[in-house]
């Protein structure tokens, strides 16, 4: 099982979410305030969104058998909070909605929820807020088994150069992916972190820079320039890292995007990178931006045998 699904993250998530249901009213009698049952809650709602228009669609939404979808359509449209129509495009089937009362109740549940929730967040920052909004549309997507991230790339902060704490994160990123998924060790660990310190010894220089992801004060990637280190006419791209909770929302391009115009603007001929077989996602990334591989061969330089990967990007 990897890092990112470790049994002491799943039982946190899952005491979580119990925190939630519970704290949202879930397990009371009587949700938000009224004296409907969750699951006639949760149809007022998404009636009144559009979502769902007839029983099936409702009972595929609810997880509910048909029957109970039924019997709870049945009591709504006695409470006169719902009614059924003819769809005027098939006239077998009946389309339910909202009567104006049901409305009516639609409002007073919206209210009652944002109150609920701006009360709850009113005191956090606003990184705080972008983190729950993020983490929270994340966890529903996966629990439905999307594989696929809806993100936000606006809620990305880019910073340059060097940041407190920025060498420590892309240590502790490189360490925990590559040890998790590769088997590196201490050797790796201890190469990263005394690089990139002699790197941002050198940060200031104008052909040197780090562009760094965060949302808040979360790292979600990393890329590093260096200028220096090879033949005149050539940049290094190094450390380049995406964490695994935000692999999939398109970090790891808009960095590259970031790196390339880089060093475009400085009019590097080149830029070069080494790298090994096997990290597939990046390779891909790296072919996007134009660099291609000119040279490989079985290597320990990392501390674990490989076949180390060098590729090249020549300025257009």
């Amino acid at each position: 099982m990897s890092e990112l699904v470790s049994i002491q993250r799943i039982d946190k998530l899952r005491a979580a979410s119990r925190d939630i249901v519970r704290e949202l009213g879930f397990m009371q009698k009587g949700l938000a305030g009224t004296a409907l049952s969750p699951s006639a809650v949760h149809t007022i709602i998404e009636l009144g969104y559009g979502t769902v228009t007839n029983a099936s669609d409702l009972s595929y939404l609810l997880q509910l058998e048909k029957s109970s979808v039924s019997r709870l359509v049945q009591r709504l449209a006695e409470d006169g909070l719902i009614e059924a129509k003819t769809n005027p495009a098939d006239r077998r089937s009946r389309e339910i909605g909202l009567t104006k009362e049901g409305k009516a109740l639609l409002k007073s549940l919206e209210d009652f929820g944002r109150r609920q929730i701006r009360s709850a967040f009113e005191h956090l920052a606003k990184d705080d807020l972008t983190k729950v909004e993020t983490g929270l549309t994340l966890f529903a997507k996966a629990l439905r088994g999307e594989t696929s991230r809806v993100f936000d790339s606006s809620a990305i902060e880019f910073r340059q150069g060097y940041y407190p704490g920025v060498i420590a994160s892309v240590v502790g990123l490189h360490a925990s992916y590559y040890a998790s998924n590769f088997g590196f060790g201490a050797i790796f660990e201890r190469k990263v972190a005394a690089e990139m310190s002699e790197f941002m010894g050198r940060i200031e220089s104008s052909v040197n820079t780090t562009f760094s992801a965060y949302i808040g004060e979360t790292l979600l990637g990393s890329v590093s320039l260096d200028g220096e280190d090879l033949e005149d006419g050539a940049s290094h791209l190094r450390w380049f890292i995406v964490s695994p909770e935000s692999q999939g929302m398109g970090v790891g391009k808009l960095l590259l995007e970031k790196a390339t115009s880089f060093v475009d603007t400085a009019a590097f001929d080149r830029t070069r990178l080494w790298t090994f077989k096997g990290l597939d996602a990046a390779r891909h990334l790296y072919e996007k931006y134009g660099f291609e591989l000119v040279h490989e061969e079985r290597g320990k330089q990392w501390g674990t045998e490989v076949v180390e990967q060098e590729f090249e990007r020549k300025r257009k």
